[in-house]
């Protein structure tokens, strides 16, 4: 409980408008979780697993329409709709909260109000911020506990200080006509009604932890970004620690919890786990650059995970985590498509079907036994690699910052820029081109800047401008910037780099760059590695192969100029300067 006056006031508010039957403090004990567990049980909202062989584990199904985040019915509410910015979705704050005050008036009634104060970042951090979640799901309590750090002591560090974010959600009657996810970064609140589905409610995540965060850091001077934070830890016990932005479909979780190849284990190199979706980072005192993750969790995409593509993010499923719209098997455990090719017989579908595995299609999503965005909500804790840094405050400090995309012939395996207004320059323009697994074309080039598009909280020609500036802060001590590109395809459309754990390989590259202790050579694009200075040591791979996905190819590059040039247009004159420098320097370079 707490005496925080702006905190009270605001509960007042929406209790009368909301009007519950009953108020629960949540307050993160065993004790309160498991009475919640039991609860969820008893009104249909989790299934429990066989506790022997999944322990502390549940299995919870959504309304079939209520399955994703809905970017078209997520707004950023500013008071000025340019603040908002061309690529998200805006109306005017006023007209909105009325909107959603008449959709959510009086939809706690026969239900109970469950307040969640919750820390993203460990408790007291300098680097992390606090909420306050109301909610009438007992899933999204349970899932919330996962995801960040709950507990009185909340109440504790917040005293009477008026710098929380407020977060409503209702379910209602989940209805998709009038679902909606909105942000007030001016008022630092969050609204979601008619969804039950994580991405939506779980408002800690991608709402606070990116859409109102990155507005914070653009004010208070410190960045929100959608990405891992991942330390390499070389032979001589010396770790490096970088974050890495890419956009979906791209390796992202994978990368952050990489398992080195059996050549460079043998030799002592190690990956450590600090986060893997959303890096908070600030100036420290020594000038550097230091990221915390302020999630607590993994919330992870079920199908295709498997041993063998991320065997840690597997094993972090294996106890106390709740399993959304997956299937459930006869002998009460759990499966998706990709975690094992053993069909289940008997099994439930995650709509609650039984399902027919004679019946499945790879190729028909419809046949599936788990939705496509079917997930998991894991404890960090229990990654196998998770970080001895993970649950410390002062953040660690960043060498290295990585984009990434899915270029079938343009980006190459890796690539350095020339200074920080260059690395802006290459996160501003990052694309991945669609493939068979997305809806629609295959090859079209989507560009999706920083992997922010769909989570910055403000005008993306504002957020181009603060990268800028935090770069002239750090000065020399800014991290290098990279790009990377797993998936050069060969003439008949394969893959030519490994990808998985020999992605260490090129980790190895970038942190020796950073220490000055590897040659590069300086192209059109900025400095991309001598191939003998990528180790292929037990790699099936040769030289000229290698050499190939290095290479840049001017006529290719030459169109991905002009394709920037489009994309910058619907910034207007809000995209830097330096941007515009850059993509002439550019142009200039490929002659």
């Amino acid at each position: 409980m707490t005496k925080n006056p702006t905190v009270l006031k605001w509960l007042e508010e929406m209790k009368a408008l909301l009007t519950p039957d009953n108020v629960v403090w949540v307050d993160g004990t065993d004790e309160q979780r498991e009475e919640l567990r039991r609860l969820a049980c008893e009104l249909g909202e989790l299934e429990k697993l066989d506790q022997d062989k999944l322990p502390g584990c549940y299995l919870h199904r959504t309304n079939p329409n209520d399955v994703a985040r809905v970017e078209d019915r997520t707004f950023i509410c500013t008071s000025k709709q340019e603040d908002a910015g061309p690529t998200n979705n805006w109306c005017d704050p006023q007209e909105m909260y009325k909107k959603l005050y008449d959709i959510a008036r009086g939809s706690y009634k026969g239900r109970t109000m469950y307040i969640i104060p919750y820390s993203m970042g460990p408790i007291g951090s300098p680097l992390a911020k606090i909420g306050v979640e109301i909610t009438d799901s007992v899933y999204v309590v349970l899932n919330m506990l996962i995801m960040t750090r709950v507990s009185n002591q909340v109440w504790d560090v917040l005293g009477d200080s008026d710098d929380w974010v407020r977060g409503l959600h209702s379910r209602c009657e989940v209805n998709p006509e009038k679902r909606y996810i909105c942000h007030f970064p001016e008022d630092n609140t969050i609204i979601s009604v008619n969804s039950g589905y994580g991405g939506n409610v779980l408002l800690g995540k991608k709402c606070f932890a990116l859409r109102i965060a990155s507005y914070q850091g653009w004010k208070e001077g410190w960045m929100a970004e959608h990405m891992l934070i991942l330390g390499l830890e070389n032979p001589k016990g010396e770790v490096h620690y970088i974050a890495a932005a890419f956009p979906s479909a791209c390796g992202k979780t994978n990368l952050a919890m990489l398992i080195p190849p059996e050549y460079l284990r043998k030799k002592g190199y190690k990956v450590w786990t600090v986060g893997d979706d959303i890096a908070w980072m600030r100036i420290g005192e020594d000038g550097r650059l230091y990221a915390i993750n302020p999630e607590n969790g993994f919330f992870g995409v079920a199908p295709g995970t498997n041993a063998h593509s991320n065997f840690n993010a597997l094993e972090s499923t294996k106890k106390n985590t709740i399993f959304t719209n997956v299937a459930h098997c006869a002998d009460n455990t759990v499966w998706w498509e990709g975690l094992n090719k053993d069909l289940p017989e008997g099994a439930i579908d995650w709509r609650g079907n039984p399902w027919d595995p004679a019946k499945f299609n790879k190729a028909d999503k419809s046949t599936c036994a788990a939705h496509p965005n079917s997930r998991f909500t894991a404890p960090a804790e229990n990654c196998p690699c998770i970080s001895d840094e993970f649950n410390k405050g002062a953040g660690v400090p960043i060498s290295a910052i990585v984009f990434g995309g899915r270029r079938a012939k343009c980006a190459p395996l890796v690539y350095q820029s020339r200074d920080w207004e260059n690395g802006v320059f290459i996160g501003s323009a990052m694309a991945s081109e669609t493939t068979a697994a997305a809806a629609g074309a295959v090859g079209v080039v989507r560009r999706d800047p920083m992997a922010m598009l769909p989570f910055c909280g403000y005008h993306m020609g504002d957020y181009f401008r603060h990268w800028l500036e935090m770069g002239k802060k750090l000065g020399d001590k800014a991290p290098k910037i990279f790009n990377v590109n797993w998936f050069r395809t060969d003439d008949e459309g394969n893959f030519v780099w490994p990808g998985f754990g020999d992605n260490m390989r090129v980790l190895n590259w970038i942190v020796a760059r950073c220490e000055g202790e590897a040659d590069a050579t300086e192209t059109a694009i900025g400095y991309v590695p001598k191939p003998e200075d990528i180790d292929l040591t037990d790699l099936d791979m040769d030289m000229d192969t290698l050499k190939d996905i290095l290479t840049v190819d001017k006529d290719v590059w030459a169109k991905e100029a002009a394709e920037i040039e489009e994309h910058y247009k619907k910034f207007g004159d809000r995209l830097p300067a330096e941007l515009r420098a850059q993509l002439d320097t550019l142009k200039k370079n490929l002659g």
